[in-house]
């Protein structure tokens, strides 16, 4: 009889929590039995276990051998217990010392050839094992992601017998360093490639210095889609910890996660036939959706009302909180969504109202049974709702007497405001809550006297009333004005335009 005990690592959201693979062979009937709550892909793992054991020159265990992967009640899934039960079928066998498993974590699936193969989510696997201070045995394929996390110890192997090598002093697994510091690739879009459009470019610089959502509304062909696919070349890198949640959301999905430009905030754009559960994430075994892929980055939903309504209202709660909580009746999962959100729509169903040709013949009904698409409480989260207009043909041709300004010009000023804001508050302006906002957005008299008439004219809410303040801090932080002055706020409120047309 014996017993050896290996460290792994399951999968829970974006957690990876720790699970322990005990691996008892006794004398009895041969049979391999695996416990623990595993799902099909675990308990297929004993045929590709036993494959790669034999296919390594090892023995196969001709006895009783018992498998539990603890916790009982949390669910396994997927084959990154193969490399742990391998090596625990190998070390309760006594074919290779087991005085040395607790110092690692090791996974990772298996061929039958004894190769490894890579895993989803290996970056959370990396970050748990840092912090339980055990060195991690990982698939090379996933090294370079891991590598990510600072102070992770990482011993990349190819094959099962290359790890039991290393676990019997024989020949060790070398420690994986990165060659270099990742960066993240200049973008070939610029704004100086969109011709006119100050207004809207600055109220993009506004949106991107204080992480404001916006709603762009306009004729077709007026650049809205041109100008949401800019902005993420005038927002700031990511800081590490948040390309970390980003990354690691991005590894637990089946959308792949590119390791070149790890620190460049997201931009998701879904097609307006997209599910709630596409959205917001979810099936029997939840998996992100399209706003927790947008975490720390934007979220563009093009051609806004064209989305299912149901789809949209589901959008009104990580707006406010930050994240979604998604609940099965077996599990539930929990992922970040604090995303920002740009959204595009045309004024009327032809699209063509107030456009100078004339050529819209909708009825007011029709305008109000369109727009009543987008419910009043999720356009109250929208920070800023300004009009695109068609540009003239002349602007096209030669474009500004001035020139355009470019991305870069634009990110210094974005980068210059938001330090101002993250050394007063250490966030972002749009992340501030109410009791913050009273504290950090202090107006005059005269200015309190402007939000009041502001708010009965155009009957806004009382978030709309904090978002406005939010707004105003911005812009003054831009202009590098300490307090929030008549300008700043007037501007703030003129980028309500859905309000003002109630």
């Amino acid at each position: 009889m014996s017993l050896a005990i290996v460290y792994s690592r399951g999968r829970s959201g974006i957690d990876a929590p720790l699970v322990t693979v005990e691996v008892h062979v006794t004398n009895g009937l041969p049979s391999l039995s695996i416990v623990g709550l595993p799902e099909t892909a675990v308990k297929e793992s004993k045929d590709r276990v036993r494959g790669a054991i034999l296919n390594s020159h090892f023995e196969f265990p001709i006895q009783r051998i018992t498998i539990n992967l603890a916790p009982a009640d949390l669910p396994k899934e997927g084959g990154r217990f193969d490399l742990a039960i391998a090596i625990g079928i190998l070390a309760a066998s006594n074919q290779i010392p087991k005085n040395q498993l607790d110092q690692y974590e090791c996974i990772g699936e298996l061929s039958l050839s004894g190769e490894l193969r890579a895993i989803s989510g290996a970056l959370p696997v990396a970050i748990h094992s840092r912090d339980a201070e055990r060195k991690l045995i990982l698939p090379k394929d996933n090294s370079t992601e891991a590598s990510l996390v600072d102070q992770a110890s990482l011993f990349p192997a190819s094959s099962l017998l290359e790890v039991c090598a290393h676990i019997s002093g024989q020949k060790s697994l070398i420690a994986y360093t990165p060659d270099t510091i990742k960066t993240s690739p200049e973008s070939s879009l610029d704004f100086s490639d969109v011709q006119g459009q100050f207004h809207v470019k600055r109220a993009f610089e506004i949106a991107a210095t204080g992480a404001h959502n916006l709603l762009m509304l306009g004729p077709p062909g007026t650049g809205k889609s041109m100008l949401a696919s800019r902005l993420p070349t005038i927002i700031p890198e990511l800081t590490e910890r948040q390309a970390q949640e980003t990354a690691a959301i991005s590894s637990i999905s089946d959308k792949g996660f590119n390791v070149d430009n790890w620190r460049q905030p997201p931009f998701r754009a879904p097609h307006h036939t997209a599910s709630a559960p596409a959205l917001v994430g979810g099936g029997s075994n939840p998996m992100p959706g399209e706003i927790s892929l947008a975490h720390n980055g934007t979220l563009f939903l093009d051609e806004l009302p064209e989305f299912d309504r149901r789809v949209l209202e589901v959008l009104r709660e990580p707006l406010e909180t930050g994240h979604i909580t998604i609940s099965r009746a077996s599990r539930q999962a929990d992922f970040p969504a604090k995303f920002q959100l740009i959204a595009a729509m045309n004024p009327c169903p032809c699209g063509y109202l107030g456009d100078a040709s004339g050529r819209c013949h909708c009825t007011s009904e029709q305008v109000a049974k369109y727009r009543a698409k987008i419910s009043g409480p999720l356009l109250d989260r929208i920070d800023m709702h300004l009009e695109v207009p068609r540009v003239s043909h002349e602007v096209l041709r030669k474009g500004s007497p001035k020139g355009e300004e470019s991305s870069q010009q634009i990110k210094q000023r974005v980068i210059a405001a938001r330090n101002i804001a993250m050394a007063r508050q250490n966030k972002v302006n749009s992340a501030l809550s109410a009791k913050e906002v009273k504290l950090f957005c202090p107006l005059s008299e005269q200015g309190h006297q402007l939000l009041e008439q502001a708010m009965d004219q155009f009957g806004l809410s009382h978030r709309a009333y904090h978002r406005i303040l939010k707004l105003a801090r911005t812009i003054a932080d831009l202009a590098k004005s300490e307090r929030i002055e008549i300008p700043h706020l007037s501007e703030a409120i003129s980028y309500r335009k859905l309000d003002r047309s109630k």
